[in-house]
């Protein structure tokens, strides 16, 4: 095998395991989930439910973001509260500067305001979702966020 494959396969190859570990590097207190549709994410993010509870109107969740990985552009009819427990990652709303979040932080994306978020390009992001009044709708989805949005 000739050196240059050599090397690239093995830098691939490094890449998807350091990846596949970030997981496994976080404080995590919430099994991984789901891997969410390719639709609403760029790249791998992992989704649990904990609460659903019509009668409160509430619904509580995890999502875990991969290195790099971030939502669509999204809203939230009523609202939506993330809670950061391990990692960091990035937070959007239309209009306004991108925010760095890291573990502890609490984020409040007003009702009906377009907005994003994932994990940063080196580091994955581990983020508790609390949404209220659901029956007002839970979350609208809508254009993907570029890699410009994303590394501005």
């Amino acid at each position: 095998m000739n050196k240059l494959l050599f090397c690239t396969l093995f830098l691939s190859f490094g890449t998807i395991l350091a990846q596949s570990n970030d997981y496994d590097q976080l404080n995590s207190i919430f099994p991984k989930g789901n891997l969410g549709p390719e639709s609403h994410f760029t790249g791998n993010a992992f989704n649990v439910g904990l609460v659903y509870n019509q009668e409160m109107g509430t619904i509580v969740g995890n999502v875990y973001f991969e290195p790099g990985a971030r939502s669509n552009w999204h809203l939230h009819p009523s609202g939506q509260i993330l809670i950061i427990t391990d990692g960091e990652g990035y937070h959007q709303i239309e209009g306004e500067t991108k925010q760095l979040l890291k573990k502890g932080d609490v984020v409040e994306c007003p009702a009906g305001k377009l907005h994003w978020h994932g994990a940063s390009p080196k580091k994955g992001m581990q983020q508790m979702y609390i949404l209220t009044k659901i029956e007002n709708g839970i979350v609208e989805w809508k254009d993907v966020v570029s890699d410009e949005e994303y590394n501005n």
